[in-house]
């Protein structure tokens, strides 16, 4: 089953989903730091995580796919939200500095060529923040929450399909080590269940935030030169005088 971006509202609407926002939101800006006269994009449904940048970037730009739907982001002013196939997005090659992928890549049929357009459209040496379901945790497989829908990924899957597409993984957190209900002893406590979870390295987080960075080369393996060995003769045969004739 697709999300539409009315179920999307209303889980970032509810208690649990304010518990969602300020946890993801905090992993996402950690990496993120200073957006001061740059240009970024959010792909999928970032705008709960682009307030906080709107007024500080350059440019934001929130791009939808059709599949999902889009609303009007920000409520005021010039909009800035618009449909977009996330593998074709209609902006030049190195148009925007960062990129925030945020219900995104779970949700494509092609996830290669969702992130070859990202690559595309990032300035050399840009950023692309990327939170996915991990494979792993509870929020994959808990159909309540947005989490629960799409390809979830592991940590080495998330690592080969970023090499094939030539980012470089600089940062890597997990988020979400709460279970996804919506009871209120529950969210209180979520601070504390982050706490021990990244302290401890806790493999079931319900997501993997990731910091790469746009690789302008292909590493190539190159091979090891072989020397060619001298052959050397075992043996070396010289001719042998003849013998002179005897005195007749």
């Amino acid at each position: 089953m697709r999300l539409e971006v009315t179920d999307l509202r209303a889980f970032y609407a509810s208690p649990l989903g304010a518990v969602t926002h300020r946890i993801v939101g905090r992993a996402i800006h950690g990496f993120l730091g200073s957006v001061s006269g740059l240009r970024v994009l959010g792909l999928g449904y970032a705008t709960p995580y682009l307030a906080p940048v709107h007024f500080i970037a350059e440019r934001t730009l929130a791009f939808m796919p059709a599949t999902q739907g889009v609303v009007n982001w920000p409520g005021s002013g010039r909009s800035c939200s618009a449909l977009a196939d996330p593998t074709m997005m209609p902006l030049p090659d190195a148009a925007v500095d960062r990129a925030i992928l945020v219900h995104a890549l779970e949700s494509v049929e092609s996830p290669t060529e969702l992130l070859q357009e990202v690559w595309r459209i990032l300035t050399p040496g840009g950023r692309m923040l990327l939170v996915v379901p991990n494979r792993r945790g509870v929020w994959a497989r808990w159909e309540a929450t947005p989490f629960g829908h799409g390809q979830p990924y592991s940590r080495s899957q998330l690592g080969r399909l970023m090499r094939d597409t030539l980012f470089s993984p600089e940062g890597w957190a997990e988020a979400l080590y709460m279970p996804p209900t919506s009871g209120r002893l529950m969210l209180q406590a979520a601070g504390a269940w982050e706490r021990v979870g990244t302290g401890l390295s806790l493999p079931f987080a319900g997501l993997h935030v990731v910091d790469a960075t746009k690789q302008l080369y292909r590493p190539v393996t190159v091979a090891k030169a072989r020397r060619a060995a001298r052959l050397a003769p075992a043996r070396v045969l010289l001719p042998s005088p003849s013998p002179s004739p005897s005195p007749g």
